[in-house]
Parts: structure tokens; sequence; C-alpha cells
């Protein structure tokens, strides 16, 4: 099926067939150029109308203690040995951003004046982003551990107070350590997952 890719075979292991989530990663520290370098990948991944509602706080180990205190028990050791940790969350005004980023439509704006069907765009076209932002991690050779196991309201409380930011992912990034992973779990077929009408 490769030859049907466009992508070389090694990118393609890359990013997907051999790429894990890592729940221990190695002391080396990511810098903050390689995340620049993996954000002006992935911002150009497709979104509704252009709309980019997701934002990225990098939390160093300074603040680390402020962002454990919020994850699951499970989370909190490997959280607290990344090299570096990015909440991932949607920002609620993203529409207020739009006459600049979807100009073709001058009233895009008002088309979000719904406070639920704004929220809505806003975290489904984030998460959308969160999955280019793994594989953009991936693609600078480093290893993502995504996990959802945390107190949302919390973790806004204590880093997005006052703001229309709403957090739904934390990110362990860096280099995997020796067994990093757990053995790859089976994933559906083709014809368990795709059908023709």
């Amino acid at each position: 099926m490769t030859s049907y890719l466009a992508l070389a075979r090694d990118a393609q292991d890359l990013l997907f067939r051999e790429a894990r989530t890592a729940n221990a990663f190695t002391d080396e520290p990511v810098t903050e150029k390689q995340v620049a370098a993996i954000y002006d990948l992935v911002k150009f991944g497709p979104t509704a109308m252009n709309s980019q509602p997701l934002r990225i706080l990098l939390v160093g180990q300074e603040a680390r203690e402020r962002l454990l205190k919020h994850l699951s028990d499970g989370n909190r050791d490997k959280t607290a040995s990344a090299p570096l940790v990015a909440v991932l969350a949607a920002d609620l005004d993203f529409h207020e951003n739009l006459s600049r980023t979807f100009p073709h439509f001058p009233g895009a704006r008002d088309a979000f004046a719904d406070d639920v069907r704004r929220e809505e765009a806003a975290r489904f076209n984030a998460a959308l982003q969160a999955g280019y932002f793994l594989l953009g991690v991936r693609a600078a050779g480093l290893a993502a551990g995504p996990m959802g196991g945390f107190d949302a309201a919390g973790l806004d409380e204590e880093f997005f107070s006052g703001t229309a930011l709403r957090s739904f992912l934390v990110v362990n990034i860096g280099h995997p350590a020796p067994n990093a992973w757990f053995d790859r779990l089976p994933r559906l077929g083709y014809d368990e997952a795709v059908t023709v009408a």
C-alpha cells in the first residue's frame, strides 16, 4: 500500500508506524527553536474558515509544580520529568482574529456571534490542530506524550484566569528514553473502519 503514498517510507515510519505515545524521556532539553520550527510547520494545517483557535502554553521547570497539582496521579511523575510540557487550549475568542485570518469573508466574525456555536467551533478546530501539533513534534524527531487526565477547570484557573482560553490536552515532549512506550496496540483494519456509499 505504501506505493500509493507520496511520502517516503522513512518519513511515513517517523510520523506514523514507528511513533508511539512516550511515557518517559531523556533529560536532553527541547529548545524554543525546535518548538518554533514545529509551530511554523503545523500552522498550515487546515481549520474551518482558517479559524486557528489553538493556543499553546509551554510549561518549563519553573512553573511545573503549578501544573502537576492539576494532573491525575498516573500523569504526575512522567510530566515532572519531561523536558518540556505543552498545555493545548482552545481560544473561545478566536473569532476576534477572523478579519485578519479569513479576509475573504468580511462577516466571518459575526458568523460566530452565538457563544455556543463559537465554543463548539473553537474546541473542534483546536482539536484538529492538536493532531497536527503531535505530528509536528514527531517530524522534529521528538516524542510526544499527550494526556487528558487533568482537572481542566483548575488548570484554566491556574494559567488562563481572565482569558477565553480553555485547556483540553497536556503534552509531554522530549527525546524518548529507553523503553519509553508500551507495545503497539491493535488498530482497526481498513474494512472495519471504511465503508463506501
